[in-house]
């Protein structure tokens, strides 16, 4: 019955002239049971399967953060690998529900592709990645060198742009599929690797056999806002998908944390209880029920912590908070506030 009610809803949506791409996502999703989100086929630290095979990262806890507010539970998503190429092309379809594959937000990507980014969840910025043995120790040197990269990424743009600012001839060596690069790259086929710096760093530590025998360099050569994507014309869906990562945020900002959230439940500071649903109708608001942070919070964490395990000082790449800071330390993760 379940799933004639979806089908049938569907083909409501469908009937109407609507393709399914456009319809509303919140209601499929409720209906369905599952988020089905569109991460990369691997990249340790915001989106890679673990040694039993579950997803972890960065980027794959903002898919649980969604499913806990709507679905009640942060395991009900369906995780979908896509290359860079495929990414989009997946979003516009329907394939997926929301992209979160450590995406550069562009005015492009935002505006001409059928989708709009939700939030910014890491700042970013491409570098370059060399092995120690070139003695290279500034982007500046580069002059004649190959560089691998991946098709169908802002980086190759990134590099043309930098390497004609600076009077850098250069060899691309541009591959479609992300294993590739980092296996034409630890074969020797190309002097330098070119990606964002957090991609460096994971590469780095889980895809090359010796990390200390490579450097990453001081230049960084763009700015990468990275976030998920929605659809465009679907606010219903954007605002869940937008108010879950400041959920996330916000309760680091108030001190809420796993360990703390049902104490939590008892604070009298109106922020808190705002967030966490005890007061207000912030959950109304979005079409869910007033505990939607709350189980975000619970079942996998404020960002603080999610950034810890996953890319900080606490897990293996063990990069700095630093513009990924909160506001009030120096950073640029600036919490919107729920009221």
């Amino acid at each position: 019955m379940r799933g004639f009610k979806m089908i049938a809803g569907l083909a409501v949506l469908l009937g109407a002239g609507m393709p399914l791409a456009q319809a509303d996502t919140l209601a499929v999703v409720k209906t369905r049971g599952a988020v089905q989100c569109g991460v990369t086929t691997g990249f340790a630290g915001f989106s890679a399967p673990d040694a039993k095979g579950e997803w972890k990262g960065l980027d794959v806890d903002m898919c649980r953060a969604v499913a806990a507010a709507v679905l009640g539970d942060a395991s009900k998503v369906k995780i979908v690998p896509l290359n860079a190429q495929q990414r989009f092309t997946a979003l516009q379809s329907g394939e997926i529900d929301l992209l979160a594959r450590n995406t550069t937000v562009t005015q492009s990507r935002d505006t001409s592709l059928g989708a709009v980014h939700a939030a910014i969840n890491f700042y970013d910025g491409q570098g370059f990645m060399v092995p120690k043995s070139l003695g290279i120790t500034s982007a500046r040197d580069l002059n004649g060198a190959t560089v691998c990269m991946q098709t169908g990424t802002s980086n190759e743009q990134n590099m043309a742009d930098w390497a004609r600012a600076h009077d850098v001839q250069y060899k691309p060596v541009v591959i479609e599929q992300f294993n590739e690069v980092v296996n034409a790259f630890a074969a020797g086929r190309c002097d330098v690797f070119t990606t964002d710096a957090s991609g460096l760093a994971s590469i780095r530590i889980a895809k090359l056999s010796k990390p200390a025998d490579y450097v990453i360099l001081p230049e960084i050569i763009s700015k990468e806002p990275l976030g998920p994507f929605v659809r465009q014309g679907d606010d219903a869906w954007l605002n869940v998908v937008k108010w879950s990562f400041h959920a996330m945020a916000g309760a680091e900002e108030l001190g809420i944390t796993t360990a703390n959230v049902d104490a939590q439940l008892k604070s009298a500071d109106p922020n808190v209880q705002r967030l966490l649903g005890v007061t207000g109708s912030a959950g109304k608001n979005l079409g869910l029920d007033e505990q939607w942070a709350y189980r975000i919070v619970k079942q996998v964490g404020n960002y603080g912590e999610s950034f810890e395990r996953n890319v900080g000082m606490g897990s293996p790449l063990q990069i700095q908070r630093g513009l990924n800071a909160l506001w009030k330390d120096g950073g640029l993760i600036y919490p919107l506030p729920i009221r």
